[in-house]
């Protein structure tokens, strides 16, 4: 009878078998490293704005408060984007006929709002409320990064489900004394884990199964 496999085949096989099988399981972890990495997040990336607004200039060397733009940080779940009156409270008096300014005076003159693009973004189905992070002592930057060095706003970090329950798990990482939760450069000390926990106790916080459950944050 004639052969009709060389005598190779089966371990030819094996090996396409093989090969085949690495670059599924290979690609199904690239693939997956990608969907999880900073660039897939967009982070550091700062995306094209209407006005090149630097956080640098006014909050790093000029000291504007946030709360003086994002005014309702403290009392609603939105940090609050500034309408264009607040920019023309400076910019009626300085840097006037600034052409890189001149869609903020034309949006005051046209009573039309400036089309920021939204740098930090969370899915639709994660809930996040501003003021009770802020008010319970976590602040801007340990979710926001060094803005006040920022001279284009970028994401700092990827907001995945484990950068919010690495917080929410062991908050006495995270929290600050009020007076330091606008502090940009803030960080945590060497008794951190001894005035984390007392300023938890404080505020009231019960980390683990309460900021773990899942209805915490999706509602």
């Amino acid at each position: 009878m004639r052969q009709l496999f060389a005598p190779g085949a089966d371990a030819i096989l094996r090996l396409v078998l093989l090969v085949a099988a690495v670059l599924v399981v290979g690609g199904l972890v690239v693939a997956g490293g990608i969907s999880r990495s900073n660039w897939a997040y967009g982070v550091g990336v700062a995306p094209t704005q209407p006005v090149p607004f630097s956080h640098k200039h006014h909050v790093g060397e000029l000291g504007i408060d946030c709360r003086y733009c994002h005014t309702s940080v403290e009392k609603a779940s939105t940090a609050g984007i500034p309408p264009t009156w607040t920019c023309m409270t400076c910019h009626s008096q300085i840097w006037t006929g600034s052409p890189m300014l001149a869609p903020v005076r034309d949006s005051l003159a046209d009573d039309k709002p400036l089309h920021w693009t939204r740098v930090n973004r969370l899915p639709d189905y994660v809930y996040f409320n501003h003021s009770v992070h802020v008010t319970k002592g976590i602040g801007c930057s340990s979710c926001h990064g060094a803005i006040n060095t920022m001279q284009l706003t970028y994401r700092a970090h990827a907001f995945t489900m484990a950068f919010c329950l690495n917080c929410h798990r062991n908050p006495q990482r995270f929290i600050r004394t009020p007076d330091q939760v606008w502090n940009m450069e803030w960080q945590p000390g060497a008794d951190q884990e001894r005035i984390g926990r007392a300023l938890v106790a404080q505020a009231h916080i019960r980390p683990g199964a309460q900021l773990s459950d899942c209805s915490t944050c999706h509602r």
